[in-house]
C-alpha cells in the first residue's frame, strides 16, 4: 500500500510540474482524445497485459523462466529479461506490475545496458533513452512525444493509446525507466485514493 500512495504522489507531482510549466496542455488533449475514444489496449510484452490477473501474471513468469526467458532481477520483487535493443546493444529489462484488486494497472519497467560504466558515452543514459524509445515503437508503434519543463531539465516521452499510457524518463545516470498504466484506473485511483 505504501509503494501505491508513493506512486500516486509521484504521478501527481510529475503531472503538476509540466502544468505548472505550461507543458501540460498537450499531454492533455492527447490524453482526452484517446480516452474518449473508449479504444482498450492492455498488451504489454511477454504475453503479459494490463488486466491480467495476479495468479495468471505469477504462472505467466514461472513458464516464461522454465523456458529460460526470464529470470529473477536483483531485488525481491523483479523480473528480468536480457534484450538486444535496437542499437545492437545487450540490456537488462527489470519489471514488477503494480496490482488493483489484484490485477494489473501499472507496469514499470526499468532498463540498463549491461556493462554501463559512467565514463563509456556509448552506454550513455541518453543513449539508453533513445533505444528504449526504438524498442517501445517496434511494441507499440509510433507516435511517442516529448513533455519536458522549459530548461529541458524534466523530459518524458510519452505514447497514449486509448487507456494505455507508456511513459518513458531517465531515473539516473544509468537506468532509465518506462511506466505503463491503464488511464482508466490510474484515474479512478485519483479520485478516491485509498
Amino acid at each position: 500500500m505504501m509503494i501505491h500512495r508513493f506512486y500516486l504522489r509521484s504521478v501527481l507531482s510529475f503531472i503538476m510540474v509540466f502544468g505548472l510549466l505550461g507543458c501540460e496542455s498537450q499531454y492533455q488533449k492527447i490524453e482526452r482524445e484517446e480516452l474518449a475514444s473508449g479504444e482498450i489496449n492492455n498488451e504489454l510484452f511477454l504475453s503479459l497485459e494490463l488486466g491480467m490477473e495476479k495468479r495468471d501474471f505469477f504462472e505467466t513468469c514461472w513458464q516464461l523462466n522454465k523456458e529460460g526467458i526470464l529470470t529473477n532481477g536483483p531485488t525481491e520483487l523483479s523480473v528480468e529479461y536480457s534484450l538486444e535493443l535496437p542499437s545492437g546493444k545487450p540490456a537488462k529489462m527489470r519489471f514488477y506490475p503494480d496490482f488493483e484488486n489484484d490485477k494489473i494497472y501499472l507496469m514499470p519497467v526499468e532498463f540498463v545496458y549491461d556493462g554501463w560504466a559512467p565514463w563509456n558515452e556509448e552506454l550513455s543514459v541518453e543513449k539508453l533513452r533513445e533505444d528504449v524509445i526504438a524498442h517501445f515503437e517496434k511494441w507499440y508503434g509510433p507516435g511517442f512525444f516529448e513533455v519536458s519543463n522549459e530548461d529541458k531539465s524534466l523530459i518524458a516521452f510519452v505514447k497514449i493509446d486509448g487507456n494505455r499510457r507508456v511513459r518513458i524518463f531517465k531515473k539516473s545516470l544509468s537506468v532509465v525507466r518506462a511506466e505503463i498504466v491503464d488511464l482508466n484506473i490510474l484515474k479512478n485511483l485519483e479520485k478516491s485514493p485509498s
